[in-house]
């Protein structure tokens, strides 16, 4: 993510879409959370040179933003919509006497804090074949990393990381359409899990609603 010679004003004017590679975006992610890897290892009295498999859990959200609007010269204000992909590392977990202990739990998940931006979009969030043409590289990415694993320098020694995808994004935005619910709500409900309402009503103890 660093090394980004280019400003906003050196892309063509027909730039729709501007995006991160998704094991670009995630090495940059645990890189920054590297002083909380090694602290949870710490806390939970595991040994600081520990080398996996961490299994990290991302929480991805692709929402609209809504109308945004840019001046071309001194003419008047072009309206655009935009579309933000992004992603939350929810948990970070260790395999510890058969059983696994986390050692990293966001404690606001639904802050823009820890949200990272992976896709800026111009395009309509109802404009399914436009999302589709930008994201389509990027959920290939994604089913890729659910098979394989990272291999991530942390602490000085090499760390094995696995990566497991909740409430993924742009699936939500697809069920929306096929069931109409676009722009109405989703029927997904828990912000930890794939939960849908019903689901979630049943048992509000195990799921975070909001």
């Amino acid at each position: 993510l660093s090394g980004l010679v280019q400003s906003v004003d050196d892309y063509p004017v027909d730039t729709i879409s501007k995006r991160f590679r998704y094991d670009v975006a995630l090495v940059a992610t645990l890189k920054d959370m590297e002083e909380d890897i090694l602290e949870g290892l710490k806390s939970q009295e595991l040994d600081d040179y520990f080398s996996g498999p961490f299994t990290v859990v991302i929480k991805e959200s692709c929402d609209g933003m809504g109308d945004v609007s840019e001046k071309h010269g001194c003419g008047p204000a072009v309206p655009e919509k935009a579309v933000r992909f992004s992603f939350t590392v929810m948990t970070i977990a260790v395999p510890y006497n058969k059983d696994n202990v986390r050692i990293f739990e966001e404690s606001k998940p639904n802050s823009e804090l820890c949200c990272k931006p992976l896709c800026l979009m111009l395009a309509d969030e109802s404009d399914h074949e436009t999302l589709t043409a930008i994201l389509s590289p990027l959920i290939a990415e994604r089913e890729d990393m659910k098979s394989s694993e990272l291999l991530l320098e942390l602490g000085g020694i090499l760390r094995t990381f696995k990566f497991v995808f909740r409430g993924t994004g742009y699936d939500e935005k697809l069920v929306r359409e096929v069931e109409g619910l676009e722009a109405s709500g989703s029927i997904y409900i828990c912000t930890l899990c794939d939960s849908t309402r019903l689901e979630a009503s049943q048992n509000i103890v195990f799921h975070s609603i909001t």
